[in-house]
């Protein structure tokens, strides 16, 4: 059977009220009462029903979380930290994957959920400003590159400056000719940031920011980066390092490149973005930026739930989290 409240007071020898305080963390609570509630709720294994704890603050305990693409490492890896973050605040979370495609994003944007969750966390890839307009009236917080002149938190990392270093780090090692692969076609560019990081860094440099060496995918995924490499490859074009929107369309050139017998990174080195564990474990490791996941998780988090306690926000917050470029085997080779 269940443990009560009134279990563990009886046990206690103390009122519910007593127990409610300490099970709450209320300040007011002698140590030597906590100590001796705190024993009786070990020893009958007491859990707090967080369910009735929500709705009596007319909430449900569930946040939604939309992600373009639950496929991807980054994003499981992403949600990973944010179920886990969610968890501290005894908040479960629900899991919504839109595909990256504006019917499904306008759809979980709109709200069909908004009886069931108390916010929302959304990496938005096609959605614009008026859209978000037409929102349903929970906390919202946005994940990623998008940017939008509209009143809600953002977090994400400096993707131009995480772009500029992952550059800048392959002209220290005497890298001319480099290539961006991940350009997206169509009106919504998600990879718009980091392509411009690498211009600027460039230009900084004064290299040439060669656009014939930008290639386009229509996706995200290893294919993707392996088509990518392969069609500046057979293009003729002179390169001696990659930088990718990814470490996925990374891990694709690692292959193509492998292949048409290039070695890496004596011929060609290659710069990832994301840090995911599959680039830690090649046949050549992947240097990649890592961005701070628990971090953009946490805040994701609070802002949910500091909105659900206060006032909404009037004015957007760009929240920026930590990245680091963790240097390995595709740039500077094997020890």
């Amino acid at each position: 059977m269940r443990v009560s409240l009134k279990d563990v007071a009886s046990h206690a020898g103390v009122s519910i009220k007593t127990v409610s305080n300490v099970v709450n963390d209320q300040p007011h609570v002698t140590p030597a009462m906590r100590a001796r509630v705190q024993k009786s709720i070990d020893e009958l294994g007491y859990r707090p029903n967080l369910t009735a704890r929500h709705l009596r603050k007319g909430r449900t305990g569930i946040v939604a979380l939309a992600l373009p693409e639950l496929g991807n490492p980054y994003f499981a890896e992403l949600a990973a930290e944010v179920v886990d973050a969610a968890a501290e605040h005894d908040y479960t979370v629900l899991l919504d994957h839109t595909g990256g495609r504006r019917d499904q994003e306008t759809l979980v944007c709109q709200g069909f959920r908004s009886r069931v969750i108390d916010g929302l966390i959304l990496s938005p890839i096609e959605l614009e400003a008026d859209d978000l307009r037409e929102r349903a009236p929970v906390p919202l917080v946005l994940l990623g590159e998008r940017e939008y002149d509209l009143p809600y938190d953002h977090i994400s990392i400096d993707n131009v400056a995480a772009a500029r270093e992952a550059v800048r780090h392959l002209i220290s090692l005497g890298r001319r000719d480099i290539a961006f692969l991940g350009a997206r076609r169509g009106r919504s560019q998600p990879a718009h940031l980091r392509l411009r990081g690498w211009r600027e860094e460039l230009d900084a440099a004064g290299l040439v920011a060669d656009d014939r060496l930008v290639a386009a995918t229509d996706g995200w995924g290893h294919a993707d980066g392996a088509a990518a490499m392969a069609r500046l490859l057979d293009a003729g074009h002179r390169l001696d390092a990659v930088f990718a929107y990814n470490d996925l369309i990374a891990i694709g050139a690692l292959r193509v490149l492998s292949e048409r017998g290039l070695r890496v990174p004596e011929d060609v080195a290659v710069v990832g973005f994301d840090d995911v564990v599959e680039g830690r474990f090649g046949a050549v490791t992947l240097t990649s930026v890592s961005p701070d996941k628990a971090s953009i998780a946490r805040m994701a988090v609070e802002s949910v739930l500091s909105q659900l306690d206060g006032v909404p926000r009037q004015q957007a917050r760009r929240i920026h989290a930590g990245y680091t470029l963790v240097h390995r085997e595709s740039t500077l080779g094997h020890d």
